[in-house]
């Protein structure tokens, strides 16, 4: 796809959704770390159901720390990978107390220094929690971009690399989540809804579905509490309510 069609493609998606965000439901940069790193091989509805009571007590390092691994596993139990996660929690907990003053780092070298943040989730928390214009490629953007002709590419970084280097700057920041959302619940795995499509006419995928197919409902957003607020962001990022149709991904 060359950069005019890219940038016509990306418009057409703004448009449908002027305000994307993660379907992650968290209350500051601490919580949105955690919800990531609990998301890996596991729905944001699983996941969200897990931290509402969580994030209640322990929406903090030291909060969390103090915890600890065994009462965490309680909350996070119904989650894929329990043990190891709740592992992960507690120790990115005490490296963020001990070498952050509490506080989520903002580079991305510091963030995928901790346990169980990789590239994924560090541009996933690097966009939603300080604004930058990182694009995290999970499952659906990784099938988005190929099947579409957007950005193909064999592995989730040559995905990103062709995504940064195709899709406009006005585009960057929104791009992960208009691109997630689309595949989540537009350009599905086993049976894209192509009659409902905003972007069918860039598309390049040669095998479009020509009937329409009932489609997920698509969650509303919803402003995320004030303490969701980074220091230097000129506004808050925003949660979706919850989708009971939500796939794998953050």
């Amino acid at each position: 796809m060359d950069k005019r069609k890219a940038a016509r493609f990306m418009a057409r998606l703004a448009a449908d959704r002027p305000d994307p965000t993660t379907e992650l439901e968290f209350i500051n940069p601490f919580t949105l770390l955690v919800a990531v790193v609990l998301s890996a091989q596991a729905t944001d509805v699983s996941v969200n159901k897990a931290t509402e009571p969580l994030f209640k007590i322990a929406d903090t390092p030291e909060k969390m720390l103090a915890l600890g691994e065994e009462r965490l596993i309680g909350f996070i139990r119904t989650i894929g990978l329990f043990r190891t996660k709740a592992k992960n929690v507690i120790n990115l907990s005490r490296i963020l107390i001990e070498q952050h003053g509490g506080q989520v780092p903002r580079e991305r070298e510091a963030l995928e220094a901790l346990p169980g943040v990789g590239r994924k989730t560090a541009n996933v928390v690097l966009n939603t929690a300080f604004q930058e214009p990182t694009i995290a490629v999970d499952t659906h953007i990784f099938r988005v971009a190929n099947r579409t002709g957007l950005a193909p590419g064999k592995t989730p970084r040559e995905v990103e690399d062709g995504l940064n280097a195709i899709v406009p700057r006005r585009f960057k920041h929104g791009a992960h989540h208009w691109l997630i959302l689309h595949g989540r619940y537009i350009c599905t795995a086993r049976k894209p809804n192509c009659a409902a499509c905003v972007v069918r006419a860039y598309c390049e995928y040669p095998d479009k579905t020509d009937a329409a197919s009932p489609a997920p409902a698509r969650p509303a957003s919803r402003r995320a509490p004030a303490a969701a607020r980074p220091p230097s962001a000129p506004r808050a990022p925003r949660r979706a309510k919850k989708s009971a149709d939500s796939r794998r991904g953050a």
